[in-house]
């Protein structure tokens, strides 16, 4: 057994070496992710009325990404892609947009597997804090999904102080136990964080730590509302009519002196130069956010609800202060994280991201993607191959060139037909290998067959495999 642990000890060192060339420990990792945070809303990103200087200190320490998208507008399918590498799709899961409160019949199947349960199979320890969303218990969970730890919320939302949900339930968590606890709730998981890195630091063991903001996500509470949030609880958790520009502001705020805490608790346990830090959005920005220069919000499939900010430092390995035309998407932290890590993807399972490292630690040359997305709300349909993006919503259809036109207001589907034509078909070839858009999501709409097909990738789909025909289009008119 310890001859058998000392082989895949070197095996491990030796995939690392191949990466970087040379000998390399395995990196600590902390993915921070934010809620509903617009491409501009911080201060590196350009908005002038916002003062960040934590994240800003990550992007000063690694790469600011400047063409980063999320895998889809709305939370969990995007969570669901973060966490499996592949695109959200493949699982019923990715079909609810987003998951309702509560669901206790559609989540992450436990099996399925995942960024901490491949990292724990090298020896990492896992523990997310914040935000799941990903399915209910008793069946789904972080705790069956590869995380050894488990602190925060498991539903979309829930209010800064009481810790309620959407449902007016309580919904914090101390691993598998419902708990109550005072304070505001990105205070709490700013300060959960911090021992989390302590922790382990005592202990040298290699980790992850997702730490998922709900912040600036509604119900909006900064920092002192307590009499909001008493206001929000008397009139239901979606109570869209509440916050402000200033108290958005204070939101994110209170949320980057938070990461402020734990990148100091890193450089107290000497960890920086060799941990990987991540800061992030799950989509677009919502009511109060700045998208600049694009158009669009959360649940559209303009740029204005995909584009997110994505930076990552890593002192040991990426050159400082730089930014990158490389196109991404979420789904892409999850192979880049696992060959940084000297680990690798379940081969049943292969990602449908691409690894990042050779643009982040060798500057190598940017490498064109095709990418796609759907969404039901309107009937929308969008990819992005090279600079050309063709997107449909209800009957209106278009194609842009995103880098010359990120506003998307040419529409160049008559002046480049050809280009428009093949990117349709391309988007048409791709969306046979994925589960079909249906009403109701749920596992019981799916036969044996079809599951396994997507969930275990034992056949590649064709249009003969989806006799589902496709939702016509209603709602209102796209203006």
């Amino acid at each position: 057994m310890l001859r058998g642990a000392a082989l895949g000890t070197l095996a491990l060192a030796s995939g690392l070496e191949h990466v970087f060339g040379q000998p390399a420990s395995r990196p600590n990792i902390v993915f921070i992710m934010a809620d509903d945070l617009g491409y501009a809303d911080v201060a590196c990103y350009g908005r002038p009325d916002l003062n960040t200087p934590n994240i800003d200190r990550i992007a000063a320490n690694g790469v600011r990404f400047l063409q980063a998208y999320a895998n889809s507008a709305v939370c969990s399918a995007t969570r669901l892609a973060l966490i499996t590498g592949r695109y959200q799709y493949r699982l019923p899961l990715g079909l609810e947009e987003p998951l309702a409160t509560p669901n206790t019949t559609v989540g992450l199947p436990p099996e399925h597997p995942t960024l901490p349960s491949l990292l724990k199979r090298i020896g990492y320890g896992t523990t997310l804090v914040g935000k799941w969303h990903l399915g209910a218990l008793p069946k789904f969970g972080p705790l069956q999904s590869g995380y050894d730890h488990f602190y925060g919320f498991r539903t979309g939302a829930l209010d800064y102080y009481a810790h309620t949900n959407t449902a007016q339930k309580d919904d914090l968590w101390d691993g598998d136990v419902a708990i109550h606890e005072t304070g505001y709730l990105t205070g709490l998981l700013g300060h959960r964080a911090v021992d989390v890195v302590n922790g382990y630091a005592r202990s040298r063991q290699p980790f992850l730590l997702s730490l998922h903001f709900n912040a600036p996500h509604w119900p909006w509470e900064a920092p002192g509302d307590e009499s909001e949030s008493n206001r929000v609880r008397s009139t239901g958790l979606t109570d869209y009519d509440g916050g402000s520009q200033k108290t958005y502001q204070r939101m994110i705020e209170a949320m980057d002196t938070q990461i402020g805490r734990v990148l100091q608790s890193l450089d107290a346990n000497g960890l920086t130069s060799n941990t990987i830090v991540i800061f992030t959005s799950d989509n677009g920005g919502e009511r109060f956010a700045d998208t600049w220069p694009f158009t669009g919000r959360k649940t559209e499939l303009l740029e204005g609800g995909l584009r997110i900010p994505s930076i990552v430092s890593w002192q040991d390995r990426i050159p400082k202060g730089r930014t990158t035309d490389q196109v991404s998407m979420t789904m892409d932290w999850h192979p880049t994280l696992l060959a940084a890590a000297g680990g690798a993807p379940d081969p049943a399972f292969a990602p449908d991201g691409i690894s990042l490292l050779p643009q982040l630690v060798r500057n190598a040359a940017v490498v064109p993607r095709r990418i796609f997305w759907r969404y039901k709300a309107n009937a929308q349909r969008a990819i992005r191959d090279g600079d050309f993006k063709y997107l449909k919503i209800l009957d209106s259809t278009f194609l842009f060139n995103v880098p010359d036109d990120p506003m998307e207001r040419a529409n160049l589907k008559d002046r480049r037909k050809e280009v428009y034509d093949r990117l349709v078909a391309e988007w048409l070839d791709w969306n046979a290998t994925m589960l079909p858009e249906i009403d109701d999501s749920n596992t019981n709409s799916f036969t044996a067959d079809q599951l396994a097909d997507h969930i275990g990738a034992r056949k590649t789909s064709t249009k003969a495999d989806n006799p589902i025909p496709p939702k016509k289009p209603g709602g209102p008119r796209f203006r």
